[in-house]
């Protein structure tokens, strides 16, 4: 089960990855002429993704990647692994709820706003 948590875990960075790198990604682009970027799948499951994780931060319920990683671990006794301790300090801050909800949702107003100044390319 540790190596599914593992999974989950990795799985969990590759997601922080893309929203996070996708935005970095959309501004470079835009600069550097990257066409890809302005794809308009790409950018809505980009949009689509920030905007789920505000959503449930403002809703109160946890994340599914991190309930799941935690249900595979099953307890706090276990010892960590390699992947886990460091992509664990990656993912996880001490600090309230209130301030990941606002980082999360001034995030998504970001992601809007990319949207609105660097549009997705219409279909021909």
């Amino acid at each position: 089960m540790n190596q599914l948590a593992d999974a989950v875990l990795v799985l969990h960075a590759l997601v922080v990855i893309f929203i996070v790198g996708g935005l970095v990604a959309i501004w470079v682009g835009a600069a550097l002429g990257w066409s890809w970027v302005r794809g308009r799948l790409f950018r809505f499951v980009h949009l689509l993704a920030i905007g789920v994780v505000s959503t449930l931060s403002l809703l109160g319920v946890a994340c599914p990647l991190t309930v799941l990683e935690d249900w595979l671990r099953h307890g706090p006794n276990e010892t960590q692994g390699f992947i886990q301790r460091w992509v664990s300090r990656l993912l996880y801050y001490d600090a309230p709820a209130w301030v990941f909800t606002l980082l999360y949702v001034a995030f998504a107003l970001v992601v809007l706003t990319t949207w609105r100044r660097i549009p997705p390319r219409r279909r021909a």
